[in-house]
């Protein structure tokens, strides 16, 4: 039994922990996976659950607003004119959850267990959602109001690349309008470890599909004269990095800049072994830029990596060939000042360039998400960590991501806004992986630091 605690709001969120809990299960229970066609209803079903529990919160605005794909769940309360506006943001659909042998319980018959809540969406990003929610309905139920004007956007298109959220964005950047957004779709360092992410990586991509011969052809009568794309593919995926683990690419490190030694004294002093790390992944050693720690290579220094590759014959037995296409995609997580269609462009021109004579290069471009660098010293980042310290008895370190939230690159470059990155997962809560799930002192942490964040940024902005 928690003592009484001097806030009423805080007192009346640990009194609905348990409500909470049953709203999260429900939710998840929705299998809103929006890369299959199949589930398109349940997204909608999705964004409808969002709004009635925006209704029930006591948002004066709350609806399903369309896209040209699946709906956002809106909502707002405008209650101060004149008072500053935040935006909150977060995403309803959920990644496939395939492999299905793998879940320990249903993906989306949510159990609890050791301190655990266990489900395809828990942490990633209803229960994160819901948060700000239960925090929201406390304001409102004690005081009757808020201390600052709050609107509510959740997407329900995140999981495959927001295809439609820039379009919503300039459609309806009126009704937008705000001071500052808050996202709610990041992790913490570690448990005991508070933090708050000030940058994201961005994200660009190719398609290489190497061609060869107009047709498989038989390896004995050809093999010799004509050259195999798969090979040809290899010496060019090998060509992109050179032995140091560096991207060979020219042009490719433009706009990089070197960190502080402020910033390099600070991300040292974190609590990171390199080789536990390699053990819980299951490889022999970290790998990547020889001459950068770790947790400069993951979250500061862009990278090259191979997605998939394929071409050739995949069945039982063998069948000898030589293939008549291979194909990789590759992306490329960007960090500040670079610039997505220069990486592209660079890219694109390199692989040309060390193609090897007897095959034909096609390169496909995709993605154009720009790194996003929030200041510390931002008066709501700032309002932000005043909040986390509150909600969980210690300040926070502030952090970067090696991750990519497409929205939060929107935000930026279409409404021109300060973003405050105030997630509360944990780096192992498996998120797109079977038996995701949201510690449960982490989640009602996370209500009791949104219901203090309100407060905190009402008062900075």
């Amino acid at each position: 039994m928690l003592a009484p605690h001097p806030d009423a709001r805080i007192e009346l969120v640990r009194a609905n922990r348990e409500r909470y809990l049953e709203e999260l299960k429900a939710w998840i229970a929705v299998p809103s996976i929006s890369a299959q066609p199949d589930h398109a209803s349940d997204v909608r079903r999705s964004a409808e659950f969002a709004v009635a529990r925006m209704r029930a919160a006591g948002l004066t605005e709350a609806e399903v607003l369309e896209t040209g794909g699946h709906p956002v769940a809106y909502g707002a309360w405008l209650g101060l004119p004149g008072a500053p506006t935040i935006l909150i943001y977060g995403h309803h659909d959920v990644q496939p959850a395939d492999p299905l042998a793998l879940w320990t319980s249903p993906p989306f018959e949510a159990g609890i267990r050791d301190g655990k809540i266990f489900g395809r969406g828990a942490v990633d990003d209803k229960g994160q959602c819901l948060m700000h929610l239960a925090a929201i309905e406390a304001h409102l139920r004690v005081a009757g109001r808020l201390p600052l004007n709050v609107k509510v956007v959740i997407e329900g298109e995140e999981e495959v690349g927001s295809v439609h959220f820039e379009s919503f964005l300039a459609r309806e950047k009126a009704r937008l309008a705000c001071d500052v957004v808050v996202v709610s779709d990041t992790a913490v360092f570690a448990e005991d470890v508070p933090s708050l992410t000030t940058s994201l990586r961005g994200l660009v991509g190719w398609e290489v599909t190497v061609h060869g011969a107009n047709s498989d052809i038989h390896s004995g009568y050809f093999g010799g004269i004509v050259k195999n794309p798969l090979e040809a593919l290899a010496q060019i995926l090998v060509g992109l990095k050179d032995s140091r683990g560096s991207v060979a690419v020219p042009g490719f490190y433009d706009g990089v800049r070197e960190l502080s030694a402020q910033r390099r004294a600070e991300i040292a002093a974190l609590p990171f072994d390199e080789a536990r790390e390699a053990r819980a992944l299951g490889v022999p050693a970290l790998a990547g830029e020889a001459d950068r720690p770790a947790l400069e290579r993951m979250w500061m220094r862009p990278t090259l990596e191979i997605n998939g590759m394929y071409g050739g014959y995949q069945g039982a037995g063998s069948k000898t060939i030589i293939p008549s296409f291979a194909r990789a995609k590759l992306t490329a997580r960007l960090v500040p000042n670079q610039d997505p269609t220069h990486v592209k462009r660079v890219v694109s021109a390199f692989i040309r360039q060390i193609a090897p004579a007897g095959v034909r290069v096609e390169i496909e471009e995709h993605g154009d998400v720009r790194a996003v660098e929030t200041s510390r010293e931002h008066p709501a980042v700032m309002a932000a960590a005043r909040a986390m310290e509150r909600g969980f008895g210690k300040a926070p370190v502030f952090i970067g991501s090696g991750g990519t939230i497409g929205p939060v690159a929107s935000f930026d470059r279409i409404l021109h806004l300060p973003q405050v990155l105030i997630g509360v997962g944990l780096p192992d809560d498996a998120i797109h992986a079977p038996n995701e799930k949201f510690d449960l002192g982490q989640f009602f942490g996370g209500i009791e630091t949104m219901t203090y964040l309100y407060d905190e940024l009402a008062a900075a902005l």
